[in-house]
């Protein structure tokens, strides 16, 4: 079995809503590892794996190449793409829309895991990816 193959059957639902991530990650990514603090800090659990590339487990989990953050992480048959805030995983739990996942594309200052020490933000927004690679809007931040 592949690895994306293990991801998902890490993060296949079980009947109630999980709070485990499986993040994967290159191993010189910082504001990856800051993002997941986020993500603990709002109560989820984080199991983290280093990969040199994180090409071939976008394509698995069918991460649109434009999308392409510095992290990838899965929770409950969803793909979290780049520095999504937990209030919005939060919600895709919630209302489990037919969909790929989330993704904040860009790495936007401001973004979890993107603080600057002067508080600088840009705005930036979550797309929900669909099933065939289109995009919605899912929430708005900054």
């Amino acid at each position: 079995m592949g690895t994306g193959a293990l991801a998902v059957a890490a993060c296949a639902p079980v009947g109630r809503a999980s709070n485990e991530l499986a993040v994967y990650k290159t191993p010189t990514c910082a504001c990856c590892t800051a993002w997941v603090d986020h993500m603990r800090a709002a109560g989820f659990e984080a199991r983290i794996s280093e990969l040199p590339s994180l090409r071939s487990i976008r394509s698995t989990q069918g991460v649109p190449e434009a999308l392409a953050s510095c992290h990838t992480a899965l929770i409950e048959g969803y793909v979290l793409e780049g520095h999504v805030p937990a209030e919005d995983v939060r919600r895709l739990l919630a209302e489990r829309p037919k969909a790929v996942g989330l993704a904040v594309p860009a790495m936007p200052l401001g973004s979890p895991g993107m603080e600057t020490p002067d508080g600088q933000r840009e705005p930036y927004e979550t797309l929900l990816i669909l099933e065939g690679g289109g995009t919605r809007v899912f929430a708005r931040h900054g």
